[in-house]
This record gives C-alpha cells, structure tokens and sequence, in this order.
C-alpha cells in the first residue's frame, strides 16, 4: 500500500460519535475462515464500520475478496511500510488504534497468544494490539488443537494477557476439531461473537431491505 492510500484511510475513516468502529484481527487459525461471516453480521447493524488486520497465515483460511466486496478493507503486514516512507507519514498500526473503538482476536491462535503474552509485535497485528491504550476494550478467541489448548505454557499465556494485559478471554469451546480431534480448542461461535459487540454498544440492527 502506497503512503498516499493510507491518508485515504484516515480520510475515509474519520471518527465520527455516532459510529462504531470494529478492528477484528484473524491469526494462523482454521477458525479464521468464518472471518467474512463475522463482518458480514457487524453490518447488519446500524453505524458500524469494520476494518479487518489479517495475519499471513490466516489468509489460507478465507479469501479477502469476501470481505473487501462488503466494503471492508483487509490490512496485512505488506500495507504497514513502504519504500516511500518519509518521518511524518501516517503509521498504519498507530492509525487503526487511533480509530478502533473495539478489537476482537478472532481466532487467537497460539502462536500470537504467546506474543501478546511475551509483548512481541513482530506483524501489523500484534503492533497494533502492543500500541492499544488500555481502555479499548479488547477480545481474545482462542482457537487451537485441544492438546495445544492443554499444554501448560497456554494457560500461563492466558493469564498473563487476561490478568497483566487486560484483555477478555472467551472460549475456547468444545467440539469437533478442524485437524480431526475432538475436545476443547474450538473459537466461540461467531453469532456469539458479533452479539458480545451487539450488547457492549446495544447495536440495534438495520431494517431489512425491500
């Protein structure tokens, strides 16, 4: 992405009170391919705008095209610098922050649990989640094999971003497994996702079309 495009961002994408402003975040999970789903029904509800920051490994899981035909753009790591860069030119990472009313980890795999844990921000996403003032409020949907779930480093990672960092821990559940196991390691359910922003901003939902 050209320095340009990211004025048009900030342009585009102006604060405005009446609006909210929906950072979801998908990491190197399965549970990423209901990412669409998820922005699809934020839309739904009036004054709401959605910008999405995909880790590279989630994009195996959903094709961007799905979100961006909603309007919705889809950030990723390569749209964070630019040959061009020039000291005073909007940082995408310190943007979005600046624009997020809400951030929702969805899903949270255990590669980026353990950096949010340890303060890594080594990709657009964990930059921007390190760069977050603490009154944004913040979701974390762990999503994992159950074993990866069970080993004893998960919980203390869970810990620390619940209890140190902040943020709200939810799920994982307990299901069928995408790998073919069975047990706990599944994302929450997506409607339960978009509901948790529904009832923390009581969004009340468009009319439908004729």
């Amino acid at each position: 992405m050209t320095t340009s495009s990211k004025h048009v961002f900030i342009a585009n994408n102006e604060r405005t009170p009446n609006h909210t402003h929906v950072v979801l975040i998908t990491t190197g999970s399965v549970a990423s391919i209901k990412a669409p789903l998820i922005v699809r029904e934020l839309l739904t509800y009036e004054n709401v705008k959605v910008e999405v920051v995909a880790t590279k490994p989630s994009l195996t899981f959903f094709n961007r095209e799905d979100i961006e035909s909603c309007g919705v753009h889809v950030w990723t790591d390569e749209d964070e610098w630019s040959d061009s860069y020039r000291i005073g030119d909007p940082i995408l990472h310190i943007e979005l922050r600046r624009w997020a009313d809400i951030v929702l980890i969805a899903p949270c795999s255990a590669n980026t649990l353990s950096k949010l844990s340890h303060g890594i921000c080594d990709n657009l996403a964990t930059s921007l989640l390190r760069a977050l003032a603490p009154t944004t409020p913040t979701f974390v949907f762990p999503a994992m094999n159950t074993l990866m779930y069970e080993h004893p480093l998960t919980a203390e990672h869970l810990r620390i971003v619940r209890d140190v960092v902040g943020y709200t821990i939810v799920g994982p559940i307990g299901k069928n497994l995408a790998c073919g196991d069975s047990g706990i390691g599944a994302m929450t359910e997506w409607r339960d996702i978009v509901q948790i922003v529904v009832d923390h901003f009581k969004l009340v939902q468009r009319p439908p079309r004729d």
